[in-house]
């Protein structure tokens, strides 16, 4: 696997914004309760035991149901890692000190590759639709360097950074689809030339009775 990261389009940056609230809310929210758990039991929170307590939430905040269960999985990983009790706290407020830049994730199922155009001579944009709650859809266009067409996607993070501009982070298999030719050519078989294309091309014969002669005389 590997990961493609792209640019998407500044009119969906206030979107983006508001979504990534969202998702600062969930992520204090399971900070603080595990923080509690520990406190109260010596045991830490497993992903699975954070979605039965964030279960139905997504309908309120706006994000799809793998979308917060992708958060609490990031949150247990974490606090895994960096062997803490209770992680950093996330905001969006311009004007906190510690302000967390915006962070989107997204499950496989929930991301759909729409279309990708030529724009240009060389340059791609490209078109994902990804699944929020109530069957709402988030549709992003992105400066595609990569032709997302040639890939299967596995998962998709969008992320800001400090400059607030906003980027697809997608996971997907190392080796690009193949791309086949759809057009066609008539081929004549011939003497002279091995092959005549429609398209004008020649393939010629091998002269090799030319030159029999010459050979034999230098076998001897």
């Amino acid at each position: 696997m590997k990961t493609l990261k792209l640019r998407i389009r500044d009119k969906h940056t206030d979107k983006l914004n508001r979504l990534s609230g969202s998702v600062n809310f969930v992520w204090n929210y399971v900070n603080d309760l595990s923080y509690k758990h520990l406190k109260k039991t010596g045991k830490f929170f497993s992903a699975y035991d954070l979605n039965d307590y964030t279960k139905g939430s997504g309908e309120l905040l706006g994000l799809h149901s793998q979308t917060i269960q992708a958060i609490n999985e990031t949150h247990a990983k974490s606090r895994r890692q960096f062997k803490k009790a209770k992680l950093n706290w996330r905001t969006n407020n311009p004007n906190s000190k510690r302000k967390s830049l915006g962070w989107l994730p997204f499950k496989q199922s929930a991301i759909k590759h729409i279309a990708t155009h030529q724009t240009g001579k060389k340059g791609l944009k490209s078109t994902l639709q990804l699944s929020l709650a109530k069957g709402q859809k988030l549709i992003i266009d992105l400066w595609d360097s990569y032709n997302l067409s040639l890939y299967q996607i596995n998962t998709c993070e969008l992320v800001q950074d400090s400059r607030n501009r906003w980027y697809a982070c997608i996971t997907v298999k190392d080796y690009p689809k193949k791309q086949c030719g759809t057009g066609s050519v008539g081929i004549d078989l011939g003497l002279k030339d091995s092959a005549t294309a429609s398209n004008g091309n020649k393939l010629q014969i091998k002269q090799t009775l030319n030159y029999a002669k010459d050979l034999a005389i230098a076998q001897r």
